[in-house]
């Protein structure tokens, strides 16, 4: 393996990551004690969605859902070779990583507006509003459960560093087999 990297994500989108693990880490463990606190996070996961949106459709070439989101015949191609441990190593988000990334964006975009329309008057005490809210947020949980679990295989199957690489940046260069 080469020691030689090549940058892949960018600040904003490094950047984007890590606010959004914390504002979820802080709204889960304020989902029952902490209204503003767990309000301030909701807002700034509400905000960090609308910022990746338009940095997915302007920003560098890794950032952009251009480069990740494929069809559904390469995502199951892309699953069908996991399953067998025969999956190739993407220098970007691979095919599953581009579903997760799309699913995680708008499942945490659902619950900050259910959770925002909670503290309108039109919509305080609504049962279906707080049972949306609560519901996509434990799918929320479930799904960075999930994700991390990929993260993980994926380090262990490319030999790669996927934590550490999301927070400097740079990925091991591509080998002749590595889709870029």
């Amino acid at each position: 393996m080469s020691d030689e990297t090549v940058s892949v994500w960018d600040p904003a989108v490094r950047l984007f990551h890590w606010g959004l693990v914390a504002s979820f880490v802080v709204a889960w463990l304020t989902s029952e004690d902490g209204e503003a606190l767990h309000q301030r996070a909701g807002y700034a996961a509400g905000a960090l969605i609308a910022a990746r949106v338009l940095w997915g459709l302007s920003g560098s070439s890794y950032a952009r859902f251009a480069q990740f989101l494929r069809s559904p015949s390469v995502i199951a191609g892309f699953l069908s070779a996991m399953a067998v441990g025969r999956e190739p190593r993407y220098l970007g988000h691979n095919p599953a990583g581009g579903v997760m990334i799309v699913v995680l964006l708008l499942t945490v975009g659902g619950v900050a507006v259910t959770g925002w329309m909670y503290t309108l008057d039109a919509f305080w005490g609504v049962e279906w509003v707080e049972d949306t809210h609560k519901l996509l947020a434990n799918l929320l949980l479930a799904m960075v459960v999930a994700h991390i679990a990929g993260v993980l295989l994926a380090c262990f199957r490319h030999r790669e560093n996927l934590v550490y690489a999301m927070i400097v940046g740079r990925k091991r260069a591509p080998a002749p087999m590595d889709v870029a």
